[in-house]
């Protein structure tokens, strides 16, 4: 009888899932080593070759597309098993998986995330950021953080009230020596700093005010694939950004950054908390989604 432990299966499932031993190993909390080596003896147990592996890609091969198909359903059973076993214990344990775009995650982690983990120390969150949006499910993760027009029209969604609004901000030094934009067609006199989006493509930059919506295809001396870095670049005056509230609040209030165009940026969609609909969720998953569902986001001022 072949035997392989569900480590060996957990590892060909997240490969083929991720297509990166790297990312795998990330994701798995494991060294790419030790994921390697887990793909390599259940290969060597089955005496078969699960992936076509080059220096640049993996990909599965004809037996591996068959056998991830018909194994990925029963580890999924297994996991379950498992997670209605540990749900009845009386205090919430294990880990939570959750994706959410990067923005999100920064805008929950301080009231929500944090809150939690002091309230539930035997609980370990791993939070997943990507800037596309994703199926959660095939992702194996157990909940979503998106905006909420973003969400699947089949998952259950858990408004988080969160207030969000972008805002166009610049140095004093900056706005001193460029001028300030008084409406968005002006940023076409000024360095912005331009954000790259994972199709892509460059993120245009979205204005509107009495029901009038424009999208401004900004110029710049720099383009970026991580929107973090535009804060840090219009600090050192390269430019102006568009960055989430959220993330410059602390700058605006301290002087460091000013906002311009304020009334083209009007409140977004806010985020919602989002999942599947599950049979019999574990202790740590009811406990963080009931913990959301009484907190509150930090309101606009």
């Amino acid at each position: 009888m072949v035997q392989s432990s569900l480590t060996e299966l957990d590892a060909v499932l997240m490969v083929a899932r991720r297509g990166k031993f790297r990312t795998a190993a990330l994701e798995l909390g494991v060294s790419t080593t030790a994921l390697s080596n887990a793909v390599g003896k259940l290969e060597r147990t089955l005496g078969v070759r699960l992936f076509n592996r080059t220096t640049r890609s993996v990909s599965l091969t004809e037996a591996g597309q068959q056998f991830v198909a018909q194994v990925a359903p029963a580890v999924r059973d297994i996991h379950e098993a498992m997670e209605v076993a540990r749900s009845r214990q009386a205090t919430p344990s294990g880990t939570l998986r959750i994706n959410a775009f990067p923005t999100a995650a920064r805008e929950i982690f301080s009231w929500l995330v944090l809150p939690f983990l002091q309230v539930h120390p035997r609980v370990h969150i791993d939070i997943v950021t990507e800037g596309r949006l994703v199926d959660i499910v095939a992702g194996g993760f157990d909940l979503g953080v998106r905006s909420s027009d973003l969400v699947p029209i089949d998952m259950i969604a858990l408004p988080l009230g969160v207030a969000r609004r972008n805002v166009v901000v610049g140095t004093p030094s900056y706005l001193k020596a460029h001028g300030t934009p008084v409406i968005p067609q002006d940023l076409a006199e000024h360095s912005c700093l331009r954000v790259r989006l994972p199709n892509g493509a460059i993120y245009r930059w979205p204005f509107e005010k009495d029901g009038q919506s424009v999208h401004i295809d900004v110029e710049g001396a720099v383009t970026l694939d991580e929107a973090s870095l535009a804060r840090t670049a219009a600090l050192a005056s390269v430019g102006l950004t568009l960055a989430m509230e959220s993330d410059v609040r602390d700058d605006i209030e301290a002087g460091r950054l000013v906002r311009v165009l304020e009334d083209w940026t009007p409140t977004l969609s806010p985020l919602s908390l989002y999942y599947p609909s599950r049979r019999n969720p574990t202790a740590a998953f009811k406990a963080f989604v009931d913990f959301a569902r009484r907190q509150s986001g930090p309101a606009l001022p």
